[in-house]
């Protein structure tokens, strides 16, 4: 198995680190936060990001809260804290891994006996949960690509994004493991996910990694080159629709056109029950100013970005969904819910 050394999210005890991934790979640096409101600021504004470490941090976040207002009112306190688990239910609207974090840990500060430590415990079991959960998912995935002769991941989907290993770099990890094969990463604009971390990341774990244009991946697919495209998910419908990074869409698009399997890798805290379509998925619409350049930021410019962040797969496009509760083949035919 391979050894990590990449973590997003550290707990002091007193404090969450988190690596500030806007930096990376040129600087590796940790911010640390002492309260919910700095927690969810960290998520805003994706020093932290990837659906399961977003909940994870989200489930420090309230321990800080409870920290900050325990002992100060201990008559109020979960009234206090509530209010700061609405902030970060804020922070981001479409990966579902976020309140399903939450809703545990309101659970937790809902029993009669509740104290800041029984919601450390629950934030921890949220954090070790993911973990095991990834090293499932690396294995039953692998199991899938026996005789694979190349892979195409797009965006983030390692320890950066998780409580450590990843969803479907998870398995890129554990496939190469058992037998080296080509590696290729999307650049992922416009935040560049794949440039900036994902083959930072596996170059940190001595897995060699070729980037590619977000455009190439067509001329990739007809050159034979890969015959599986491996993603992750941040919210995935009954049906076994999935949102993704922004370009998922496409590439599944691309895939079927080639020939080339698709795969998503994701938890099941990553499923939402509750909605039976992706069309019921709220996409996250952030601010043009992450998309144009500076000259067009003026007053009365002609000049306007559209910036989705996610985009929705249908499930016919998609081969295979890899969950630590087993695998989903073909999910277009009978949805998810065989995973419940």
């Amino acid at each position: 198995m391979t050894e990590l050394t990449v973590q997003a999210l550290q707990w002091t005890g007193t404090a969450l680190k988190v690596l500030d991934q806007r930096q990376l790979p040129d600087t590796c640096r940790y911010d640390e936060y002492t309260d919910a409101n700095g927690v969810a600021e960290a998520i805003t504004t994706m020093r932290v990001r990837g659906a399961p470490a977003i909940g994870i941090a989200a489930g420090f976040g309230v321990v800080l809260s409870a920290y900050q207002h325990y002992s100060a009112n201990t008559d109020g306190w979960r009234q206090a804290v509530q209010a700061d688990m609405e902030v970060l239910a804020k922070s981001r609207p479409t990966a579902v891994n976020l309140f399903t974090a939450l809703d545990q840990m309101a659970s937790a500060l809902a029993e009669t006996d509740a104290t800041p430590a029984t919601l450390l415990a629950c934030a921890k079991k949220i954090h070790t949960d993911d973990i095991a959960a990834n090293y499932k998912m690396g294995e039953l995935g692998a199991d899938l690509l026996t005789g694979a002769k190349g892979i195409l991941t797009h965006c983030n989907t390692g320890a950066l994004a998780t409580g450590g290993y990843g969803t479907a770099l998870g398995v890129i990890r554990s496939v190469y493991d058992r037998q080296p094969l080509p590696i290729y990463a999307d650049e992922t604009r416009p935040w560049l996910q794949g440039a900036r971390l994902t083959v930072w990341e596996l170059a940190q774990d001595g897995i060699p990694a070729t980037l590619i244009a977000d455009s190439a991946a067509a001329w990739l697919m007809k050159s034979g080159a890969v015959d599986w495209v491996i993603v992750g998910a941040d919210r995935i419908a009954a049906n076994g629709d999935t949102a993704n990074k922004i370009g998922t869409y496409s590439l599944a698009v691309l895939a079927k056109q080639h020939g080339v399997k698709f795969m998503v890798v994701a938890p099941t805290t990553t499923i939402d029950w509750a909605i039976d379509n992706g069309g019921q998925i709220a996409i996250e619409q952030r601010h043009q100013n992450e998309l144009l350049p500076a000259c067009y930021l003026t007053e009365g410019s002609l000049v306007s970005a559209w910036n989705p962040v996610f985009d929705v797969t249908p499930a016919d496009l998609i081969s295979a969904i890899v969950t630590e509760r087993g695998v989903v083949l073909n999910p277009s035919e009978h949805g998810v819910r065989s995973l419940q």
